[in-house]
């Protein structure tokens, strides 16, 4: 019988930005919260799928890859959503920094894949 692989730690670190992020996006004003919030959770969500599939498929670039490009999507819409004043400049820090070290974590998996 195939044993499952362990998840990667960017799998639980997104899980847990997740698990962070809703309660803060449900806190967003009622005319952000259907449309930036909702992108912002979306595209999470699409990260954590690559990440998974990452982890189960190789070669591992392609869904990598795809996770990187939607985490800097999510990274520019979580900056709009401070911008517009949706988000505190207090959990805006705390998530940035999540979203940065996710980065760095899809970053470094991508590079030792490579090799």
């Amino acid at each position: 019988m195939k044993q499952q692989p362990t998840m990667p730690k960017a799998v639980e670190d997104c899980h847990e930005l997740l698990a962070w992020m809703i309660p803060k996006l449900d806190q967003f004003p009622r005319n952000r919260r259907f449309t930036l919030g909702k992108r912002i959770e979306s595209g999470l969500l699409r990260v954590l799928e690559n990440l998974i599939q990452a982890t189960y498929q190789k070669p591992h670039a392609a869904y990598l890859q795809a996770a990187n490009v939607q985490l800097d999507v999510v990274r520019h819409l979580w900056r709009l959503s401070h911008t517009l004043q949706s988000v505190s400049h207090q959990n805006y820090g705390k998530g940035a920094e999540r979203l940065t070290g996710l980065g760095r974590q899809i970053g470094g998996w991508r590079k030792s894949s490579g090799k």
